[in-house]
């Protein structure tokens, strides 16, 4: 069952936050920080959205939309900026109902499409998303720290 973050359930999704930035080999981890941050994003929020997914109740994975402008196209676009599933649950096809979700979650808000990165080295995220229906960039992503 997949069901939108709220300040309800926002304790619920931290530990699975903490292992995802774990996973990404984050620095200075902090579930306060984390709280902090994601509380901001809801179903009715402007900025975009946290669901999770749960198995018997229990949460086990979860994806987070931004939304964001580009000049490309003109148009709202929303960013699948997190995606995350406990590791035992992996190949369960919780990911690809977590990435459609989204995708209809931003359809719904007017974006013109969803997008995307994973690392490189990240091949089991990888076989996922080519697995469907979806376009690979050749884009290279910078960050420059401020």
């Amino acid at each position: 069952m997949i069901e939108a973050v709220s300040k309800i359930n926002l304790a619920e999704v931290l530990p699975l936050i903490r292992a995802y930035q774990e996973f990404y080999k984050v620095s200075d981890i902090s579930d306060d920080r984390n709280s902090d941050f994601f509380v901001q994003f809801g179903e009715s929020s402007l900025a975009g959205c946290q669901f999770i997914y749960r198995d018997e109740g229990a949460v086990v994975g979860f994806a987070t939309v931004y939304f964001s402008f580009t000049s490309t196209i003109a148009s709202k676009i929303a960013v699948l900026n997190d995606l995350y599933t406990v590791p035992n649950y992996r190949g369960k096809g919780i990911g690809r109902q977590l990435i459609e979700h989204c995708r209809g979650y931003a359809g719904k808000s007017g974006a013109a499409r969803l997008q995307w990165v994973t690392a490189p080295d990240n091949k089991q995220a990888q076989k996922l998303y080519d697995s469907m229906s979806t376009g690979k960039s050749t884009w290279h992503f910078y960050t420059y720290n401020t």
